[in-house]
């Protein structure tokens, strides 16, 4: 676009809002949130936006339902004041979970969460590793879709490789799903693979894991996964590939939502160590653990992407060279 590029951060996540701005080269609009007695909120914008790319980065983090609505009082503001485009960039997209209707009288929340961006103004959406693709199909607006594989690719490469033959490593997938969600992996990397046969029964988030497929006796063993939320599965996981004679047990996810007691949880575990997206605020929740969790620095992807959709260029570079030649 010809209008000038600024990005405003909401106060779910300010830190990685800075830092995309850093790698931008420009500094944070100047905005204030305002809470009043009643708990109502209201944004105000105090840099100009008329006639200009307005980018809003707003997370899906704890208290979730109060970073939703500051995001939409926040995409509403810039309309009024004239903006030529808005962006809502949502790192880590909320409800994401809630993306089908599998039960009886239940919310597609997820489908809502599209409704209500785009009613509060968003003319764009730019995300990262969503937990189900299809939630870009909820859009009748441009959705970018970010995958964060490229930094945690050259992580792998620059320090897990380097410490253990690459060799003696399988990528080990969480359920039949993320197998195929997580395809690009297995290209990009070129490891064995093993997948656990899980199943859930509710929504308690305790799965039951039936057996490993896949060879991991004495492997270094690599879990992929999007997000870590109470730690439930990714533990039981862990445990099923110590008995099946795992040498070492690692965890990589894009989204460390670690809610509840799953820091406790996860320390609990044969996991050995734990490499983490930066899409949610996570420093206080492993403050005094950082031997054992790695967060990884996600902004570049951001910077990179805002600055492509600022100047009308193509996003497939940001991509996996495979997720490219799907194209």
């Amino acid at each position: 676009m010809k209008a000038d590029l600024i990005v405003f951060s909401g106060s779910s996540h300010p830190t990685l809002a800075e830092s995309i701005t850093d790698r931008l080269d420009t500094a944070l609009g100047e905005s204030s949130v305002m809470k009043f007695s009643n708990e109502n909120i209201m944004v105000r914008l105090q840099d100009n936006v008329r006639e200009k790319d307005v980018f809003v980065v707003q997370t899906s983090s704890s208290p979730v339902n109060d970073s939703l609505v500051e995001l939409l009082i926040f995409l509403d503001a810039p309309r009024y004041a004239s903006a030529a485009r808005i962006t809502a960039v949502l790192p880590y997209f909320p409800y994401c979970r809630s993306d089908k209707k599998d039960e009886p009288r239940i919310s597609i929340a997820a489908r809502l969460m599209a409704d209500l961006l785009q009613t509060a103004g968003a003319e764009r959406v730019l995300t990262m590793d969503l937990h189900s693709p299809q939630i870009q199909g909820f859009f009748r607006i441009p959705v970018d879709q970010l995958l964060a594989a490229p930094i945690f690719f050259d992580h792998f490469n620059k320090v897990l490789f380097k410490e253990e033959p690459k060799k003696d490593f399988v990528l080990v997938m969480g359920d039949h799903g993320a197998a195929k969600q997580f395809a690009y992996y297995f290209d990009e990397l070129e490891l064995p693979v093993a997948i656990m046969d899980k199943f859930r029964i509710d929504h308690t988030e305790k799965p039951v894991i039936r057996r490993v497929i896949g060879d991991v006796k004495g492997k270094a063993c690599l879990i992929i996964d999007d997000e870590i939320a109470s730690g439930g599965t990714l533990v039981e996981a862990a445990n099923m590939l110590k008995k099946a004679g795992a040498k070492r047990i690692l965890a990589a996810a894009v989204h460390p939502i670690l809610s509840g007691n799953a820091v406790r949880k996860l320390l609990d575990s044969p996991i050995e160590r734990f490499i983490l997206g930066n899409t949610v605020p996570v420093a206080e929740k492993i403050a005094g653990h950082e031997d054992r969790f790695h967060v990884l620095d996600l902004s570049p992807l951001f910077a990179k992407a805002i600055r492509s959709i600022h100047n009308g260029t193509s996003l497939s570079k940001l991509f996996p060279p495979s997720v490219r030649r799907q194209a």
